[in-house]
């Protein structure tokens, strides 16, 4: 056990191992510990990730959407099967059955 010990001391007692524990305890921090670490850095690219992913199917929402407004300002019976198929409107003299496959 003594052996150990003294060659623990014996090498704190070179000249720039204190340089050395220092850059070790520097980089330790800003690459694990810090706001801008390693860690930090690859939670953040999955975040834009994600929020690429968000993009593209908001983008295609959107077109769809779009191209639904646009039929609706030229065709005037599109209204009229929107109308129909989403809020099950229907004209004075007809019947609407709704069939539930529940």
């Amino acid at each position: 056990m003594k052996k150990v010990g003294t060659i623990i001391l014996n090498f704190f007692r070179i000249k720039y191992m204190k340089y050395v524990i220092v850059c070790v305890l520097g980089v330790a921090i800003v690459g694990f510990l810090d706001n801008n670490s390693v860690w930090a850095h690859l939670r953040n690219k999955q975040r834009l990730n994600q929020l690429d992913e968000e993009i593209e199917k908001y983008t295609s929402q959107y077109e769809h959407d779009q191209a639904q407004i646009r039929e609706l300002n030229t065709d005037p019976r599109a209204m009229e099967r929107i109308a129909r198929e989403r809020y099950f409107m229907k004209t004075e003299d007809e019947d609407v059955f709704i069939i539930s496959e529940e």
